[in-house]
């Protein structure tokens, strides 16, 4: 018989974690096995059944050129999931990179890192994000390349100020004096040990990336139909909100339910990760 009290015991303890990674497991089983589980190609179109309400043939109901939501919905998320976590391991991978550098080296390579990373905050992302794609093609791979160029500078303050307090600890200092390169002190000494806040940081950026998809798409400078999004399902609802509700509640739900996923998820991480906790 399955020995279930570790799992109500995490439930317990890690309310936050455990229900934020429950709805990030069902949302992304969903994407993830959507040509399974949808009902219908998200692209036919049926102007027999347009704008049908949600009913057994089409459980969330039809939009204004038949097609079946439901399933738009399903791949819908396999979008925005891949954007997220594209975006967050670009974002992940230059916030290292330069945090890592920064906090490593100190002086002047700090202080010239640092007051890049201060200019980049200085512009707010999401219309730093607007400026750029209006001289792009909208695109999937754009977007995911803008979202992650423009959404590193936490994730490299993070690393910084955790190499900072590693490297003048005495298993660093000790490898330093072994010989140990500067890249492999960095890679395999110190990278480890900084990535507990990082890992947090990029769960929440993933929520914040589906969120910057979710708008593009629904700006119209984001995914473009006929791929289904869940922003432009928002944009189709919009056009037809006084005959169509279902047009507008389901996406919304679907992304209020991803965020918040995301965000549990994160701040349930960030309490797991605490070093106060785990010492207790």
């Amino acid at each position: 018989m399955l020995n279930t009290s570790p799992i109500l015991k995490f439930t317990r303890t890690h309310p936050l974690a455990f229900w934020g990674g429950v709805i990030v497991f069902i949302m992304s089983f969903c994407a993830i096995f959507a040509p399974l589980i949808t009902p219908y190609d998200p692209t036919f179109i049926d102007l027999e059944a347009m704008l049908s309400p949600p009913s057994a043939a089409h459980p969330m109901g039809t939009d204004q050129l038949g097609r079946d939501v439901l399933s738009r919905m399903l791949y819908g998320g396999r979008i925005s999931l891949m954007v997220g976590f594209i975006a967050m391991g670009i974002s992940g991978f230059l916030g290292i990179m330069v945090g890592a550098l920064a906090g490593f080296y100190g002086g002047k390579v700090d202080a010239l890192l640092m007051r890049f990373v201060d200019v980049m905050l200085c512009f707010p992302s999401f219309f730093l994000i607007l400026a750029v794609i209006a001289f792009m093609e909208p695109s999937m791979v754009n977007i995911m390349a803008v979202i992650g160029l423009t959404s590193w500078m936490g994730v490299a303050r993070l690393v910084r100020a955790e190499f900072l307090k590693l490297r003048h600890m005495d298993f660093i200092e000790s490898a330093q004096s072994a010989g140990v390169s500067a890249f492999a002190l960095m890679l395999r000494y110190m990278l480890p040990n900084a990535l507990p806040p990082v890992l947090v940081n990029m769960t929440l950026g993933i929520a914040a990336a589906i969120l910057i998809e979710s708008a593009l798409s629904f700006l119209g400078i984001g995914i473009q139909p006929p791929t289904p999004s869940w922003g432009n399902i928002l944009t189709d609802g919009k056009a037809n909100i006084e005959i169509a509700w279902w047009l507008n509640v389901f996406p919304g739900l679907a992304i209020l339910l991803t965020v918040l996923g995301y965000n549990l998820l994160g701040e349930g991480l960030r309490e797991l990760l605490n070093p106060r906790h785990l010492r207790t």
